[in-house]
C-alpha cells in the first residue's frame, strides 16, 4: 500500500456507475484491541478508552519516560513490539524487523512484559491451555486445533506456540468481521439501497455506492461494525468515500 505500484493498484477498483463513489470502512487497530480485552491489561484498556497514542504510551512505558518525551523512532519500535507481541515474536524476529542487535531486542521484549505483565500472563495461560486440550479459541468459541504444541521438535513446536498466542486474537477479529459483513449486509436490504458490499480486506469493508445514499451507507457500516460485540474497550471504525479505492481509504 505505501509503495508507489500499490498505489495504482487501488486506482484500478472504482465504483460500477460513473456517479458512484467507493466507500471504505476499516477497524482502527482492532487486533490490539482484542489483545487489551483478551489479557485484561489496564494500561492498553485505559489507552483505548482516553483515545490515547497506544503506541507512544507503549513506549513511555518501555523505556521509562514521559508521553511528551517520546521520540519518532521510540514509537516505531513500540509499535513494531505492541504487533510483534501478538505473533508470539522472538528476539531474533524483532532485531530482524528493527535492524537491531538481538540483546538489544531481547531487552526490549523483556521491557514490555515487565510493564505489561497481564499480557505476559494471557500469553502464558494461553500456552499452557493449549497444551492441556491441544487448541485454542477465539472469543466466539470457534477453535484452532495445535497438534505439534507438544512436539519434541522446537522448531515445529515453537511455530505452533506462535500459533497459540496469535489464533485467539486474529482469529476473534476475523469472526468480528464476519459478523460485521452479515448485519451490514442486512441493514443494506433492510433500508431498500442500491449500495453493494463487494470486498473485505483483512478488518476493512469495500463498497460499490451510490452518491445519494453515501452518507446513510457510512452512518450504517459505522454503527454496524462498532456494535458487533462489547468489549472492554470501544470498536473504532474509520469511514471515508472517493473516486476509486485510494481515494477513499
Amino acid at each position: 500500500i505505501r509503495t508507489e505500484r500499490g498505489k495504482e493498484i487501488r486506482k484500478a477498483f472504482v465504483p460500477s456507475r460513473p456517479d458512484g463513489v467507493i466507500v471504505s470502512a476499516d477497524y482502527s487497530q482492532i487486533e490490539l484491541r482484542i489483545m487489551a480485552h483478551l489479557s485484561c491489561d489496564t494500561h492498553l484498556i485505559e489507552a483505548f478508552r482516553n483515545g490515547e497514542d497506544v503506541h507512544a504510551m507503549t513506549a513511555a512505558k518501555i523505556f521509562g519516560i514521559d508521553i511528551s518525551e517520546v521520540t519518532a523512532d521510540q514509537r516505531r519500535i513500540a509499535k513494531t513490539a505492541n504487533f510483534g507481541i501478538m505473533y508470539g515474536i522472538s528476539a531474533f524476529g524483532l532485531s530482524q524487523r528493527l535492524h537491531i542487535g538481538r540483546a538489544e531486542a531481547k531487552k526490549i521484549i523483556e521491557d514490555y512484559f515487565a510493564n505489561f505483565p497481564a499480557i505476559s500472563s494471557f500469553i502464558n495461560d494461553t500456552l499452557t491451555t493449549a497444551r492441556e486440550t491441544g487448541y485454542v479459541e477465539t472469543l466466539f468459541g470457534r477453535r484452532r486445533y495445535l497438534p505439534d504444541i507438544t512436539s519434541r521438535n522446537a522448531t515445529v513446536r515453537a511455530l505452533a506456540e506462535r500459533n497459540a498466542i496469535n489464533a485467539p486474537i486474529q482469529g476473534t477479529s476475523a469472526d468480528i468481521i464476519k459478523l460485521a459483513m452479515i448485519n451490514v449486509d442486512r441493514r443494506i436490504k433492510e433500508e431498500g439501497m442500491q449500495s453493494r458490499m463487494v470486498l473485505q480486506i483483512h478488518d476493512e469493508l469495500l463498497f460499490d455506492a451510490i452518491s445519494s445514499e453515501t452518507e446513510v451507507l457510512m452512518d450504517i457500516v459505522k454503527e454496524e461494525m462498532e456494535n458487533v460485540i462489547r468489549l472492554s474497550i470501544p470498536l473504532t471504525v474509520e469511514c471515508n468515500y472517493g473516486k476509486n479505492w485510494l481515494e477513499s481509504h
